[in-house]
């Protein structure tokens, strides 16, 4: 009776887990999932992330110095799930950090001296300090991991900011503890295992989010100081956060039609600040608005334009690389801005992927947070209701440092009896593997040391399969 379970279990699994590798988006669609030039690498739902009732939150990603390979941290209801996307076709659950008290819908996480730092609303969590280079020797994934320090000067939180210049943590809207609610705190963590805090802000209300920079923009009279800019709600903040025991606040600035100043980012030459109101959506009517503003003044902000996209779905987080903007926009996914003409007040989509495909409704449903850092281009969505994705940019899969190390074919595709693998560059093939489409392994070739193969697939079944050559890269094939 055990093994009928524990194969039930087994096959709930596979099935809960939808790994649509590398499929490209064509004719607007990557699989069920509404594209424009961006393809789908792979999806893990939240079940497969946790269980029946799990919903996702935050996400972020971590490049390992000495390996490059590339891991995503999930932020869930129960905790932080880390998964091993080198490869992004085929991600690899390693483990989960459980919450520190209690389940909470949310959650933040940002990375320092390869050190995660996680912070939730739930009461009492404080911050969790976990360190990546575990990540390396992960030997039965997956693990339940542990914390390796949990600092308590505070309770609850809604966000942590860090500045990886100056190795500063900023908690905001923390609660409980010894600090009051709503404050910011300064927290010192250069030393990632031993975080001290070293001051905290409360003029100028409740920062919701933040980001924190070392300036070097326009206005050369902050040269080099640290400024914060603070989505606080009803207004944005700027203020200067140099000396920790005397933060001073330097200019704040409303706009109209103002619902909930949410989440905000520079631009890369520091000129702009694009700041996602939250509710001025549903209490306006207006579709998708991004608020933009001139920052060449950091004591004299001025509002530069709004940019309105093309659905009625609510603006998220947001995040700038390369002159492009990359939007967490709930139930339409995640959107891809061109920002590079903001001088002359223009701004235009490029691309999206809706990870939420049921509607694009002014609701609070889909994409929570995109991470775009990655330096492969592998993209990460992390997606309240469907959970994690990865996509790239359409016709860039060849720039994945994983896949560039040699050029195999698989020939024909379609097959229908055999196909032929084919390794170009002078190397040779070591290994194939051939997994269903579910993730099930069904052919294991090693110690092969060829430079063709000629794989029968008259023994498998009519569908899609991905195979993996040389542990390295990944093809879809289908058999028909």
């Amino acid at each position: 009776m055990l093994n009928i379970i524990k194969k039930i279990t087994f096959l709930v699994l596979l099935l809960s887990q939808t790994v649509l590798a590398q499929t490209p988006c064509v004719n607007g669609f990557a699989g069920e999932y509404p594209c424009n030039d961006y393809d789908l690498m792979s999806h893990i739902s939240n079940f497969t992330l946790g269980d029946s009732n799990t919903s996702g939150n935050d996400s972020w990603g971590w490049t390992d110095p000495d390996t490059q390979k590339e891991y995503a941290l999930m932020g869930i209801n129960s905790g932080v799930v880390f998964i091993n996307i080198t490869n992004a076709t085929l991600p690899v659950i390693l483990g989960t950090l459980k919450t520190n008290t209690v389940n909470s819908y949310w959650r933040d996480i940002k990375i320092y001296k390869d050190h995660a730092f996680i912070v939730s609303e739930a009461s009492g969590h404080g911050m969790q300090v976990f360190d990546l280079k575990k990540l390396r020797s992960v030997s039965s994934a997956p693990e339940a991991f542990t914390a390796d320090k949990i600092f308590t000067e505070f309770g609850s939180a809604h966000n942590i900011v860090i500045n990886e210049t100056s190795g500063y943590a900023y908690i905001v809207g923390a609660g409980e503890g010894n600090s009051p609610d709503g404050v910011t705190l300064f927290i010192n963590i250069q030393d990632p295992i031993n975080p001290k805090l070293e001051g905290s802000f409360s003029d100028g209300g409740d920062s919701h989010d933040a980001q924190v920079v070392t300036y070097d923009g326009p206005d050369s009279y902050y040269t080099g100081k640290e400024v914060l800019i603070g989505s606080n709600g009803s207004e944005v903040l700027i203020a200067d956060v140099t000396d920790k025991t005397n933060p001073t606040i330097i200019s704040t600035i409303r706009y109209v039609n103002g619902g909930f100043a949410h989440q905000g980012w520079f631009t890369e030459d520091f000129r702009y600040f694009i700041l996602g109101d939250e509710f001025d959506e549903g209490k306006y009517g207006n579709n998708t608005r991004s608020i933009i503003f001139d920052f060449t003044y950091l004591n004299n902000p001025v509002h530069h334009f709004d940019y309105l996209g093309p659905t009625a779905a609510v603006d998220h987080n947001g995040y700038v690389k390369d002159n492009i903007y990359y939007q967490a926009n709930y139930t339409a996914g995640v959107r891809i801005i061109d920002v590079s003409g903001a001088n002359n007040k223009v701004f235009s989509e490029i691309g999206f992927f809706d990870t939420y495909p049921a509607d694009n409704n002014t609701e609070y449903n889909g994409v929570w947070n995109v991470y775009p850092f990655f330096p492969s281009g592998n993209i990460i969505i992390s997606d309240i209701d469907n959970g994690f994705f990865v996509i790239r940019k359409s016709g860039t899969l060849s720039l994945n440092p994983e896949i560039i190390k040699a050029d195999f074919s698989v020939f024909p595709n379609p097959a229908d009896t055999q196909i032929t693998i084919t390794v170009s560059n002078n190397k040779t093939i070591k290994r194939i593997q051939v997994y269903s489409i579910l993730g099930q392994k069904i052919i294991d070739k090693k110690n092969m040391n060829q430079s063709k193969y000629i794989l029968e697939t008259a023994i498998l079944e009519k569908g899609i399969y991905l195979i993996k050559m040389n542990n390295t890269v990944t093809k879809k094939f289908i058999v028909e």
